[in-house]
């Protein structure tokens, strides 16, 4: 495929089908937050409810029905299709929050072409706020251009993690060394953080035990907005990542970052 997405043919169908997928997403999850549900633990102890479920069926048949050559992964069910391209879908990233009537829970919809992100899209449904990011485009704010914060250095940078229990004995002195050298280090948000980045409201993320579903759609909208991200070790985020993911602004702030986190 010469060029980028947006050259191909196919780039403004699945731009609009993107968009309607985060609709849907928006619609099923803000008809069941903060009303009683039966929350259900899947094989890995996360919990799962009927509006993941749900979102992620719908979205799986309105992707079949546009193009049903692609392939589909989510995180509920099982992956379907083979193909240059694969759509990749969380239905709701930050169940734990959705389920305690937390806000900062959101929809990831990712379009991959070779396994390589080229479309992704983060949808904040309670705060109707969607952040649309393509290859080799600036990523788009509810309508608007954004970009990320010209930060250069870790001492004067916001960092975020989801929550510090999710690293292992070995990475949460990595990150703590670098968390300590930051001028504020803040807690909680999933997807949310990435946009937040991707705005300008943050500069550093930094995550563990991510899978495709959680951070192939973050990659283009963080990009977009002129950041960096990959893994632990520097290398581009794909399929088969282990699952550490260091997102920042700008470069010299992701080198940083990348110098601590590589330690052993």
């Amino acid at each position: 495929m010469p060029g980028t997405f947006s050259d191909h043919p196919d780039f403004p169908a699945a731009l609009k089908l993107a968009g309607e997928l985060a609709d849907v997403a928006r619609e099923i999850s803000l008809r069941h937050f903060r009303t009683p549900l039966d929350v259900e633990s899947k094989d890995d102890g996360s919990p799962v409810t009927i509006a993941d479920r749900g979102i992620e069926t719908r979205m799986r048949e309105m992707i079949r029905a546009a193009f049903p050559a692609h392939a589909i992964r989510g995180e509920e069910f099982a992956a379907e299709g083979s193909g240059e391209f694969a759509w990749v879908l969380d239905p709701i990233d930050g169940t734990k929050s959705f389920v305690t009537g937390f806000p900062l829970f959101g929809s990831l919809i990712a379009l991959t072409h070779g396994g390589r992100p080229v479309l992704g899209v983060i949808e904040a449904p309670v705060l109707a706020e969607r952040w649309v990011g393509c290859a080799g485009r600036t990523t788009i704010f509810n309508g608007r251009a954004v970009k990320a914060r010209a930060c250069h250095s870790v001492e004067q940078a916001v960092i975020y993690t989801t929550t510090p229990e999710t690293f292992s004995e070995q990475e949460l002195p990595r990150f703590q060394a670098l968390a300590a050298r930051a001028a504020l280090r803040r807690y909680g948000g999933d997807c949310y953080l990435y946009g937040m980045l991707a705005g300008g409201h943050c500069d550093l993320v930094v995550e563990v035990q991510l899978k495709p579903h959680d951070f192939m759609a973050v990659v283009p909208v963080v990009q977009g907005a002129g950041g960096w991200i990959s893994d632990w070790q520097g290398n581009p985020l794909t399929f088969a990542s282990d699952g550490r993911v260091v997102a920042a602004g700008t470069e010299a702030l992701w080198q940083q970052a990348l110098g601590e986190l590589r330690r052993v």
